[in-house]
């Protein structure tokens, strides 16, 4: 190695360590020194034709200024050239944006987007939460719609009101909530009533009415269908349904074609969710009743030829307790 460093004195450090075969790393290594161009320069003096730090604090102004806070580099310094104005290069308005301050992007201050609530709604029994919505059906022409609302009570499933109109509006809304609540007698602070992000179920004149009923509302988070459930399961079963049409003739024959399936649907639709029973049952109250004399013609049967049911006595599917949306996930671990 010393006869390296002799060498390098002559002829220089990378042809002394060619002729001699040395790496340079293990010359520079065993010098304890790196290479000039691998040095620190903290003590290197500042390029001449750098900016000053008054200079600099211009650029650093005239970047973050509210006409040109949502600019680029080039469009401000193409936009100050016209107006006479130059200051240093658009390479230099990047570097010091990228390299000191991280802004090359967007420098305006940005509109937070709003952080929505998961909604976590319970039902132990009929009138504690209902849910509504509103889905379009098909009129007789391309691009002709008419709107059904329904409000479903999310413990019993039954529908407690339905409207079909030509439009969505919120005074229709307000109109069918108010006449729901008076047929079921709803007194203050015993109703949620919940729903999506749609314009009728955001809008004052529904929210004022709500208020005035005491009735608590509730909404789902943009664009999570998950959040109302009941009211999307209960409109595939309608348009599921073998005489749903695929277009109605007119706004009459679509209330024609609804009012029968809603009487089907609460007091004929033995519903997989409540236990197998009908809504109507499970809303007034009916369900334990039917429980019982399931159990007995369970019952009856098991005695009759056990052997079929393997000696295990049969029992009718369990009333439910309680109906979730989005049920916590606490209470779905303890359980």
């Amino acid at each position: 190695m010393s006869a390296a460093i002799d060498l390098s004195r002559e002829v220089g450090k990378q042809p002394a360590c060619e002729a001699l075969g040395v790496s340079r790393a293990t010359f520079y290594r065993q010098q304890g020194t790196k290479p000039a161009e691998t040095q620190g320069n903290g003590d290197r003096p500042a390029p001449p034709l750098a900016l000053t730090p008054a200079e600099r604090q211009t650029v650093i102004d005239l970047l973050h200024a509210k006409r040109f806070q949502d600019k680029a580099p080039y469009e401000v310094y193409a936009t100050l050239l016209d107006e006479g104005q130059y200051h240093c290069s658009i390479r230099t308005m990047y570097r010091i944006l990228t390299t000191e301050h991280g802004h090359v992007k967007e420098r305006r201050r940005h509109h937070q987007p709003s952080h929505y609530q998961k909604p976590e709604l319970l039902a132990t029994g009929p009138n504690q939460v209902w849910s509504w919505d509103i889905t379009k059906l098909k009129g007789p022409v391309k691009w002709t719609y008419f709107h059904l609302y329904v409000i479903l009570d999310i413990f019993s499933r039954y529908v407690v009101g339905w409207m079909v109109a030509h439009r969505e509006q919120d005074a229709l809304a307000k109109q069918l909530i108010e006449q729901s609540c008076l047929k079921q007698n709803i007194q203050p602070e015993q109703l949620t009533l919940h729903a999506d992000r749609g314009s009728s179920m955001k809008s004052k004149t529904v929210a004022n009415l709500l208020a005035d009923l005491g009735i608590t509302k509730t909404h789902s988070r943009p664009h999570v269908s998950d959040d109302n459930p009941y009211s999307e399961a209960q409109f595939k079963t309608l348009k599921y349904c073998p005489e749903f049409p695929d277009r109605f003739g007119s706004i009459q024959d679509t209330r024609a074609f609804c009012h029968p399936f809603f009487t089907w649907y609460n007091q004929g639709h033995h519903h997989s969710g409540i236990a197998l029973m009908t809504p109507e049952q499970v809303h007034y109250g009916l369900a334990s009743q039917v429980f019982d004399f399931r159990s007995q013609v369970l019952s009856a049967a098991f005695e009759r030829d056990p052997i079929r049911f393997k000696g295990n006595k049969p029992k009718p599917f369990p009333l439910p307790e309680a109906a979730w949306i989005n049920k916590p996930l606490t209470d779905q671990i303890r359980v």
